[in-house]
């Protein structure tokens, strides 16, 4: 049996998988089992920071494996503390708690500030404003969280205590502010899964203005728009705002499994002994490679992504088949005139790896993309777009 019939005959049937089976890479360059060579503009959604095989990640990575490569959290890890201390050092917030994915370290958001609501405001004070066309993850309450009905339909009664917001329209979050009893307001400062959205300046500034106001947490999602990818080490940096809580994962460990939640002041405090936890949660080996990215995203290389980053927006900007542009960093979607499928299927057959969101193709290649490789691959999609 082939890779893809094991594959389809073993594995649930959750994706719909491009008809690719990779084998190795290095950097942006990654091959199949026939050895044909592929740029890789995806980075298995945003979560390969540095592309494959990165020396650097990958030593880090080895040295650690080789002397623990896991101890509870019953116990104290160098790895685990020294990543808290550096993420806190670069975003001047207080205490970390460390997960394995996007979703688990929204749950954890959404735990903390369901018992902020509870000391400060009340017992009944447990609601989340969130906002239409988000992505939270996909455990129930994540799910709950996340403002699409598609992702809804098929697993309901899902966690109550979620009411989403318009985008980008302030008012919306007034209304239900008056209407419930909240306790904190949730978002992407770009909406990934929604279409590859970024959220309006003055938007966010409003929200981060009325959180303070109504005593409610200000919690962003950086899952996919945080460690670098947004020309900032996280997205909300574009926008000058303080929030209370941020959750991360994706591209935080260079491809290992590891999510956080960043806790600010507010409620650095709240979780006791006891009453959250995670297995696997500040794994060493997981650590070691998330300390070797965030050392590595200083001001340099998020220069080197803010000008890869607009090369790509030139590129595609009237450009034939091409209808808009949106996005921020390395984290763009491009709405075409074709199928996105066709335009997808024919940049695999010429050698490039994009995905979709929504509509769009999206591209979310490695911070350190050769440049030569990125106007290659940009190329290809062009020519599939102008058909």
């Amino acid at each position: 049996m082939t890779i893809k019939e094991i594959d389809n005959q073993y594995i649930a049937n959750t994706y719909a998988r491009f008809p690719v089976c990779l084998t190795h890479g290095k950097g942006s360059l990654v091959y199949d089992e026939n050895g044909k060579e592929y740029i890789d503009l995806s980075t298995g959604i945003a979560v390969n920071t540095f592309g494959y095989a990165d020396e650097e990640w990958v030593t880090a990575v080895q040295q650690q494996l080789s002397v623990i490569q896991h101890t509870s959290n019953l116990y104290y890890s160098e790895p685990c503390a020294k990543l808290a201390q550096m993420l806190c050092e670069r975003t001047n917030m207080k205490k970390v708690f460390f997960s394995n994915s996007g979703a688990e370290a929204n749950e954890c958001a959404i735990k903390v500030a369901r018992k902020y609501g509870e000391n400060n405001k009340g017992a009944d004070y447990t609601t989340i404003i969130t906002l239409k066309n988000s992505f939270h993850g996909r455990t129930l309450t994540t799910l709950a969280a996340t403002g699409q009905d598609v992702f809804h339909k098929d697993f309901l009664p899902l966690t109550e205590g979620f009411v989403y917001a318009t985008a980008n329209d302030i008012d919306s979050v007034k209304e239900l502010l008056k209407e419930n009893k909240c306790c904190a307001v949730m978002f992407e400062v770009v909406q990934g899964e929604g279409g590859v959205l970024p959220l309006d300046k003055d938007f966010v500034l409003a929200l981060a203005e009325l959180a303070k106001k109504e005593d409610i947490l200000l919690i962003v999602d950086e899952v996919q728009t945080g460690n670098g990818r947004t020309g900032e080490l996280y997205g909300y940096m574009n926008y000058g705002i303080t929030p209370d809580i941020i959750s991360t994962a994706k591209g935080l460990a260079g491809g290992l499994p590891m999510g956080a939640t960043i806790l600010g002041e507010k409620v650095q405090n709240i979780l006791g002994a006891g009453m959250h936890g995670s297995t696997f949660g500040g794994n060493p080996v997981c650590a070691a490679g998330a300390l070797n990215i965030i050392s590595r995203i200083d001001d340099k290389l998020l220069a080197g992504v803010t000008e890869r980053s607009e090369f790509i927006f030139s590129s595609f900007k009237n450009s034939k088949g091409v209808i808009s542009v949106s996005g921020m960093g390395l984290m763009i979607g491009i709405e075409t005139v074709r199928p996105t499928g066709d335009i997808i299927n024919e940049c695999i057959k010429n050698g490039v790896l994009v995905i979709k969101a929504k509509n769009k193709i999206r591209l979310l290649p490695a911070l350190n993309i050769d440049m030569n490789l990125l106007e290659k691959a940009i190329n290809v999609i062009l020519e599939a777009c102008a058909k």
